[in-house]
């Protein structure tokens, strides 16, 4: 399991960031619509495995699959395209202007959400039998974590937004630590351990991430959640989307770059 150093691997994070945002539009939609329709598989078989064993524990150290899978096919998440995209703005690489990072966003924004979208159609057609009778249990579980992530949320106010916030900032942090130790590694193990962990740790905390919740809201309204499609964009996805913008971007990207790529000068001795 070889392993970089940060100095070799936070190069290959600008690398990374600069291959994605001179990606032809084609593939960008592609590899985005792969990746969240495998990140929502992994979200359904995480929870039928929390509804069936009756330990969100389990769900949790199970959950990873997914993201460790999309990842090593090269397949690109919103979160983890916040955290790389401006990488490469910084550091001035040819072609790399801020109006190609929105444009990187906004075209992965809309490929997760027709993957995740995809799979949610699929996955409340199995629940339901093709919608003939009411949701089994893991449906009727999907539709109550719609409910109380989004009216649940509403019923505090202000104070329900800062906390939806704050849990988005905190998933991006943990979940491009992940997109960053894929790049740590030079191993396929390596990699799958390194990611493992600090997606474990998202999931199981229960912090906002934008892409998952593009199945789980979807998904909830198909199966009956007691919320409107409002009621997810305003008290979910949008305050989630900025708050993993700001946790990818600010506690990984920003900090690994400036202390490993553009260090500071160092001190002189005494």
């Amino acid at each position: 399991m070889a392993y970089l150093a940060p100095t070799e691997f936070v190069t290959k994070m600008v690398d990374s960031g600069e291959s994605k945002l001179l990606m032809s539009t084609r593939d960008t939609l592609i590899r985005s619509y792969m990746a969240g329709a495998i990140l929502a598989l992994a979200a359904a078989f995480a929870v039928t495995v929390t509804v069936n064993t009756g330990n969100p524990l389990v769900g949790a150290m199970l959950f990873p699959v997914g993201f460790i899978l999309l990842y090593l096919m090269g397949f690109d998440l919103l979160t983890g395209v916040f955290t790389l995209a401006p990488l490469a703005v910084l550091d001035k690489r040819p072609g790399a202007t801020w109006k190609g990072v929105l444009r990187n966003w906004g075209l992965v924004f809309c490929g997760n959400f027709a993957g995740a979208f995809t799979v949610a159609v699929f996955m409340a057609i199995i629940f339901t039998f093709g919608f003939s009778e009411a949701p089994n249990a893991v449906g009727e579980k999907i539709g109550h974590i719609g409910e109380g992530r989004t009216v649940g949320y509403a019923a505090h106010g202000a104070a329900g937004m800062l906390t939806l916030f704050i849990r988005g900032v905190l998933c991006n942090w943990m979940v491009s630590t992940g997109v960053v130790a894929a790049f740590m590694s030079t191993s396929v193990s390596g990699k799958a351990i390194g990611m493992w962990m600090p997606v474990m740790v998202f999931f199981y905390m229960g912090f906002e991430h934008s892409i998952v919740n593009m199945f789980l809201f979807p998904i909830g309204l198909m199966l009956g959640g007691k919320f409107t499609f409002m009621d997810y964009l305003i008290w979910n996805e949008i305050p989630t989307v900025l708050g993993n913008l700001v946790g990818g971007l600010t506690f990984v990207g920003l900090t690994l770059y400036s202390t490993h790529y553009k260090t500071g000068a160092k001190r002189r001795p005494a």
